[in-house]
């Protein structure tokens, strides 16, 4: 029974409901914390809940029980950094997800950025990545939405250019088109990645109606994507080594960086390299002499890339 009821506050029309965001987030990270993981004898051999307790994460963080527990039913009113930097070391969250969690709460000291907002990519960023022309490139915005490309990534990634914008996006990309599946050896991981980074997003705009219409549609569509979305789990992926398997040169690996720009955070330029010298840096060179006839000539970030 909930012991500390709050008023119901409806989330907007086409909005995560920020409560229950926090309180399932909260509630999913105690449950993977096992007594011994912070020092805690366990005592029989039987428990009713997976994970810690709410007496014993309290404990931890040096709080109320009353005070979690209100916490973890969804209501973040008047929280300070303090206590959830506290609560956040009981959990031992990464970054991510202790900067999710602030997100989640809202403390008086974040500011609420508009949601739906169009992003827009400088012009001097898209001569850039045109000026890319040996390193496959793209700006990814909010909701994982591709807002401009080069024509090395038009090559490696598919023809953007032919796609409705709407479906220039990594989730509906992953999750929805087989070819991808294909192309990405690890695909298992690049989904997991995806909806780390659509949490991430949720918790910074939860009234953002497009991120909720995206997850309603990819819920519906995609069992895969309902179970990864379920986990609650959150992460930034900055770089890392990518496995795929292209129709023309067959499996290759590329390195993965990925840069937050300095005038807008929840814009990112992502790049791919291969190790000079490998076959992976031949299979690159195959692929940037063959662009213009396995994809539409000249369709990069100039021509293509239009913002959502």
């Amino acid at each position: 029974m909930d012991e500390y009821p709050e008023p119901v506050h409806e989330p907007a029309a086409g909005a995560l409901d920020p409560r229950a965001e926090l309180s399932e987030f909260l509630r999913t990270r105690r449950a993977r914390l096992k007594p011994e993981d912070v020092g805690l004898r366990e005592f029989g051999r039987h428990r009713r809940v997976p994970g810690l307790r709410r007496e014993e994460l309290a404990q931890l963080a040096g709080v109320s029980v009353a005070y979690y527990t209100r916490l973890e039913q969804g209501n973040g009113r008047n929280v300070s950094a303090e206590v959830l930097d506290s609560i956040a070391r009981a959990l031992q969250l990464t970054d991510a997800e202790h900067a999710h969690l602030t997100h989640l709460a809202k403390p008086k000291q974040q500011k609420k950025k508009p949601a739906g907002r169009n992003q827009q990519v400088r012009g001097t960023l898209r001569t850039l990545l045109d000026a890319m022309d040996s390193v496959p490139a793209y700006v990814v915005g909010r909701r994982s939405d591709i807002l401009a490309w080069n024509r090395m990534a038009a090559a490696i990634f598919g023809d953007w250019a032919e796609m409705p914008a709407q479906e220039r996006n990594w989730a509906r990309l992953i999750f929805l088109r087989p070819e991808y599946r294909e192309l990405f050896v690890d695909w298992d991981q690049k989904a997991i990645d995806i909806v780390c980074q659509l949490r991430m997003d949720a918790g910074r705009h939860p009234d953002d109606p497009r991120l909720s219409a995206l997850v309603g549609e990819l819920s519906v569509k995609s069992e895969e994507f309902r179970q990864l979305w379920a986990t609650h789990d959150v992460k930034e992926k900055c770089h890392g080594i990518k496995h795929l398997r292209h129709p023309l040169v067959g499996e290759f690996d590329l390195r993965l960086e990925s840069f937050h720009l300095a005038d807008d955070r929840e814009q990112s330029l992502v790049t791919y390299h291969a190790e000079p010298g490998s076959p992976s840096a031949e299979a690159l060179r195959l692929l940037a002499s063959w662009g213009t006839d396995a994809t539409r000539a000249g369709t990069g970030a100039s021509s293509a890339g239009e913002s959502q």
